[in-house]
């Protein structure tokens, strides 16, 4: 039975108040088909060899009033059973940011339908997109035992977000609409709100993703890190152990989650960190706490542990393909599959193509951003994107590089969303060399003759330097085609490697005119969910760098777009924030994406390429088939790696 995600209806009713409660979970205390009778919770044996100050408190205390029950054989999958560790592999210390992601615990959260569900909230309610109120779950504790209450978000929004030395700029901007902070409320103890003038219908989305804005902090940890809650003494002396400059940075170094290096941070992820940095290997241990439990009772995670191996990351294919990894997505790709893919026979494994949401496995990104005016004019003239995609020839690419598995396709949504139209996809991407041609000479781009190449209006040769990170060895074999396909209209290219934060600061410095990326990180919306990657509300939009930061920044830095079809898609997006019904978003989307992939702002090549999934023969309830990216999907995240379990046991 496939797993596979539907994206097909809202994800919830809009412009109503709602409240929705944790999946499957009408009574979370009853057993299922038992009117009355308490269920009984079990955990994992491992449990009892967790050490700590005290001895840990039965199953029942640990868990919140109203867990959140996963009814699994409703999901299609199996109740399993405790024990064992899941080996992966990661290419440095620096990559164990991929487990928050992983566990994908959240306020609330996708499920494999892209529809949102509370998760570590007992329920939420939304008023006209103006007022969010969250409901905690009583008794719910974080992996410390310390309770989790409604002071974990007043903490955060006083004593961080209005704190000069934490957060320079008040809130973040993920929070303002129209340049203004939401009003924050404690109702109680377990509720809180948070309310805005104007509509903000990228809250729980934003809540939901896999790098959300954390308003919600474990306090009482925190606090002994905050000059408003410690003395000066204790400050210095914690300042002198962890060698950081003062309390902020202090602060911020031990409350870091996104890299979660500090192992005494209390979480309420499924697995918590173990290991202080620098290490070779980091165990990851069950959360006591966690707040999930399956249809039976039993305590999730089933693993009881996820041990990360650090290797090189061009190892990590074939140590994967000698069964190393019990689980393993990172720093795997589709050339690696003919070789994992024989590795079947030899070691109990099973490797699973999952398609990739991306709207462009891999794209060329002109930036129209250059500070060279003689480029920025060229890179800003559509003509101009519009002949170097009709160059491409896609077929030859998804032959020779994707093996024909890929789709040739504009950066542009993919079938597996209901926004998808073939237009999108074939906007100026059907090789025509012929009209590529007559566009650049319409945009006084002419060929000079002795060198059979093309100048700028200046007569600088047209001499485009495309910048990559060379993080997968497919893109040289990509841009190597593309060349000869360049060639063929009179433009010649360059690559040049370099590191990935150098490329995206020459980039957002306007150094770079043009970079090899991929398209848009979520390919398979709905049209409830954001059309931010469609508008310039960004600086890591490598074709408006500048544009997007003076979005970000609510104006405070970086400049406006001047383009005209750029300025159109930021007010269509302020129009979607601010539209009344899912038709009326419907609409919206339809309009950005037109308008997006006519422009040709970024220029896509292939999309639906298939991503290499291997995992342990005996490690069940991974799906065989699903859709694979880090938004909305968290990687694995949708596929709640804590319902993961082995079969036979440890």
């Amino acid at each position: 039975m496939s797993n596979q995600p539907k994206t097909s209806g809202p994800m919830i009713t809009r412009r109503h108040t709602l409240a929705l409660l944790a999946a499957t979970a009408a009574a979370p205390r009853l057993a299922f088909g038992a009117a009355a009778s308490p269920m009984s919770f079990s955990e994992s044996p491992y449990v009892a060899k967790i050490e700590g100050e005290k001895p840990l408190p039965p199953v029942s205390e640990r868990l919140p009033k109203t867990p959140r029950v996963l009814n699994l054989s409703g999901m299609g999958r199996e109740a399993g059973t405790f024990g064992g560790d899941i080996r992966m592999m990661i290419g440095g210390q620096r990559d164990i940011r991929y487990i928050p992601i992983f566990c994908y615990n959240r306020l609330v959260s996708y499920n494999d339908q892209f529809k949102l569900e509370a998760d570590i909230l007992e329920s939420f309610e939304v008023e006209n997109e103006r007022v969010f109120t969250f409901r905690i779950r009583e008794g719910h504790k974080w992996s410390d035992g310390t309770p989790f209450t409604s002071e974990d978000f007043r903490y955060v929004w006083q004593d961080v977000f209005h704190e000069k030395k934490l957060a320079r700029g008040g809130p973040p901007a993920t929070l303002l609409i129209n340049g203004k902070a939401p009003k924050f409320e404690v109702v109680d103890e377990l509720t809180v709100r948070y309310s805005w003038d104007d509509p903000n219908p990228d809250f729980l989305a934003d809540l939901a993703s896999p790098s959300p804005t954390r308003i919600w902090f474990p306090a009482q940890y925190l606090k002994q890190f905050h000059a408003r809650y410690q003395t000066e003494e204790m400050l210095a002396q914690y300042i002198k152990k962890y060698r950081v400059q003062d309390w902020g940075a202090l602060h911020q170094f031990m409350s870091r989650t996104v890299r979660p290096e500090n192992p005494s941070l209390p979480t309420l992820d499924a697995w918590r960190n173990r290991t202080a940095p620098p290490a070779e290997q980091f165990v990851f241990e069950r959360n006591p706490y966690y707040h999930r439990v399956d249809e039976k009772g039993q305590q999730l995670p089933y693993v009881d542990r996820v041990i990360l191996g650090i290797s090189s990351a061009d190892l990590i294919p074939a140590k994967t393909g000698t069964g190393e990894a019990d689980l393993q997505v990172t720093n795997l790709d589709f050339a690696d599959y003919t070789f994992l893919k024989s590795a079947e026979k030899r070691y109990p494994i099973n490797v699973d193509l999952w398609k990739q949401i991306q709207g462009s496995r891999i794209a060329l990104v002109p930036n129209l951003n250059c500070k060279d005016e003689g480029w920025r004019k060229v890179v800003q003239d559509v003509r101009f994107r519009r002949a170097l995609s009709l160059a491409i020839d896609r077929t030859e690419i998804n032959k020779a590089v994707f093996y024909g598995l890929a789709k040739e396709s504009a950066n542009t949504v993919l079938p597996d969303s209901p926004l998808f139209k073939p237009e999108y996809r074939d906007a100026w991407a059907i090789r025509d060399v012929g009209a590529a041609n007559s566009l650049l000479d319409a945009a006084g781009l002419l060929m000079d003759d002795e060198t059979g190449f093309r100048t700028l209006p200046d007569g600088r040769p047209l001499t485009i330097v495309v910048e990559s990170a060379g993080d997968n060895s497919f893109q040289a074999d990509v841009l190597e085609l593309v060349t000869d396909h360049f060639r063929d209209i009179g433009v010649k290219i360059f690559t040049h490697v370099t590191d990935k934060e150098l490329m995206r600061r020459r980039l957002k410095g306007g150094d770079t005119v043009m970079a090899v990326w991929n398209g848009l990180d979520n390919g398979v919306p709905t049209a409830d969910m954001s059309p931010k990657e469609l508008a310039p509300t960004s600086d890591d939009q490598l074709q408006w760098p500048v544009w997007g930061l003076h979005a970000m920044s609510v104006g405070t830095d970086g400049h406006p777009p001047d383009l005209p079809e750029a300025i159109a898609l930021l007010k269509m997006m302020h129009e979607w924030r601010d539209a009344i019904d899912a038709d009326a978003r419907t609409e919206i989307w339809h309009r950005m994406l037109s308008l997006f992939t006519d422009q040709v702002f970024t220029i896509g090549i292939v999309n639906s390429a298939l991503q290499p999934v291997v995992r342990a023969r005996r490690l069940k309830n991974v799906p065989e088939k699903a859709l694979y990216g880090f938004d909305p999907t968290s990687y694995l995240g949708v596929y709640m790696p804590d319902t993961f379990w082995f079969e036979g046991g440890a």
